[in-house]
């Protein structure tokens, strides 16, 4: 990590850099804002507030990519608040300990990493799902909800939107999971869920899930379009081949997978296996190749 000190303390801004680049950081040292401002690149920039007579935001305004930490001596509005508002992303007060400042770089360079990897699949999602032309979720819909769908990419569409329009992000919970329920207890009444899979669970666990998100703000969705459970409201996303859409094309591999996962609670295995062409010892088979576990 490549750091630069502005600081008109030599001193202390020598000081600061020596225990910096002990612990394998990059350090540079400006005593003044003239100097500070060059054509170089640095992950983080740290800047004294009272350097005397000297306007500090050139710097803030260049380096806005840059990890900024204001070194103050006094707390108030000239020192951090506008400073903050101009662009710097957290300050420290003089004196400090080293560590303390450590612990605030590597808190903002992972912050960072992760608004910038949270952007980059957002993105992905985005482009993603924008060829599916859905009716969108209406924003003043009571929560929970039921979306009943035979695709369910298109249920995972109209989430993605609608937490877009909301501008908040959802917590995903799928009920295939064994920790599910803990995971459920786990959220608060005003957080946003997504639960998948609500058509792979035996009745007693649905009625039980059921009970745990009625007062919560979730969105359940189901490949079972018979499904009848009573939510405040129910929407059904519906396409005509669940199969084949939106330009994917299933291998056969995938495809038998699909079926068992989206059927074997709807049909014996006996019956299952007669619709897939395959025996009932090829049908346990591929449920041991695939990973696939049948409630029972």
């Amino acid at each position: 990590m490549k750091i630069l000190i502005v600081e008109n303390e030599i001193y202390l801004a020598q000081s600061i850099a020596s225990k910096l680049t002990e612990i394998g950081y990059q350090c540079d040292v400006a005593g003044s804002i003239k100097e500070a401002i060059k054509d170089n690149e640095y992950d983080a920039i740290l800047l004294s507030t009272n350097i005397s007579g000297q306007n500090f935001y050139p710097i803030i305004k260049k380096y806005s990519s840059s990890i900024i930490i204001l070194m103050i001596s006094y707390i108030s509005n000239d020192t951090v608040s506008s400073p903050i508002k101009a662009g710097a992303n957290d300050y420290i007060q003089k004196p400090f300990m080293i560590e303390e400042l450590i612990r605030k770089l590597q808190h903002l360079k992972n912050f960072n990493a992760l608004k910038k990897e949270n952007a980059t699949y957002k993105e992905y999602v985005y482009n993603l799902f924008q060829s599916f032309d859905l009716e969108p979720i209406n924003m003043k819909t009571k929560l929970p909800l039921l979306l009943k769908t035979n695709f369910q990419k298109y249920a995972d569409v109209a989430v993605f939107h609608y937490s877009m329009e909301k501008n908040e992000s959802f917590t995903f919970i799928s009920l295939a999971c064994d920790n599910s329920i803990e995971k459920i207890n786990k959220t608060t009444c005003n957080e946003l869920i997504y639960l998948t899979g609500l058509q792979n669970i035996k009745k007693s666990e649905k009625t039980k899930i059921l009970n745990l998100i009625e007062n919560k703000r979730a969105i359940v969705s189901t490949t079972d379009t018979n499904e009848n459970q009573k939510f405040i409201t129910e929407i059904k996303i519906l396409t005509n081949n669940q199969i084949f859409d939106g330009g994917d094309m299933l291998s056969i591999n995938d495809y038998v997978k699909s079926i068992i996962l989206n059927f074997q609670n709807k049909f014996t295995d006996t019956v299952l296996s007669e619709k897939l062409g395959i025996s009932r010892k090829s049908l346990w088979e591929k449920r041991k190749k695939y990973g696939i576990t049948k409630k029972k």
